[in-house]
């Protein structure tokens, strides 16, 4: 009989260990599933949000969105907005389940993930404001210089707003930090 229970003591241990870790699998499993919920209203209500707020007119008039539409993108700056916040929700919720499960290695990476997304928000937002004054001094630039008399007015427009999106472009990869 102590041969039996030698033998069969890795068995008691194994079938503990996964009892032990079947709860926290289907809390995690609720956690994402929540999460993913979550994200899909947190989407939209963003969005909504924005568009209350008249920040698709923004970047309509600042030209990025007729710039993602060359680019083949069919959504503008706030779709792109919704979707960073819907997945912003779900890494966050991936985190809380991993770190349930005691998955720290990859509780670290993704809290870097999460980290770091706000960062991106900062830049599309300084894209977004960025390029629409950049619209503006090229359109008063190009204003004053008719007024002026200037030849190449549309020229000089240009070169003004072509600079200022260059300053735009480079604060936004800063606050990337890349």
């Amino acid at each position: 009989m102590e041969t039996l229970n030698i033998y069969l003591e890795p068995a008691r241990v194994i079938l503990g260990q996964i009892s032990a870790f079947l709860p926290r699998l289907l809390i995690a499993v609720v956690v994402v599933v929540v999460g993913w919920l979550f994200a899909k209203g947190a989407r939209v209500a963003v969005t909504k949000a924005l568009r209350a707020i008249n920040f698709n007119v923004l970047t309509e008039r600042s030209g990025l969105d007729g710039f993602l539409r060359q680019g083949g993108m069919t959504g503008g700056i706030t779709t792109i907005v919704g979707i960073v916040v819907y997945w912003l929700v779900i890494l966050a919720a991936l985190l809380i389940a991993f770190n349930g499960l005691g998955l720290t290695y990859i509780t670290d990476v993704l809290s870097r993930v999460v980290w770091f997304i706000p960062n991106v928000f900062v830049a599309l937002l300084v894209l977004a404001f960025g390029s629409y004054f950049a619209h503006f001094v090229g359109g008063t630039v190009v204003a004053y210089c008719r007024s002026s008399k200037l030849q190449d007015a549309a020229f000089l427009g240009k070169i003004a707003q072509y600079a200022i999106m260059v300053f735009v472009v480079l604060i936004a990869l800063d606050q990337i930090q890349v």
